[in-house]
């Protein structure tokens, strides 16, 4: 697939621990690439993120 200029990307950043949380949502944020606190990492927005973004909204910071 082709790296389009007009694709857009939404900032992540961990900033609540998952330590209490369902192993789910820790498997969750694992695959969004969050490990540490204040953690920011860049994806691609597409509904399969969106869906994971919402199981944890609770935990995160999104930034267009």
């Amino acid at each position: 697939m082709a790296k389009n200029a007009a694709e857009k990307k939404l900032k992540v950043t961990l900033v609540h621990s998952a330590i209490g949380f369902s192993k789910d949502q820790k498997a969750t944020l694992k695959a969004l690439g969050l490990r540490r606190l204040h953690q920011t990492v860049e994806h691609v927005d597409t509904p399969a993120l969106r869906g994971m973004l919402n199981k944890v909204i609770h935990l995160i910071r999104v930034e267009e």
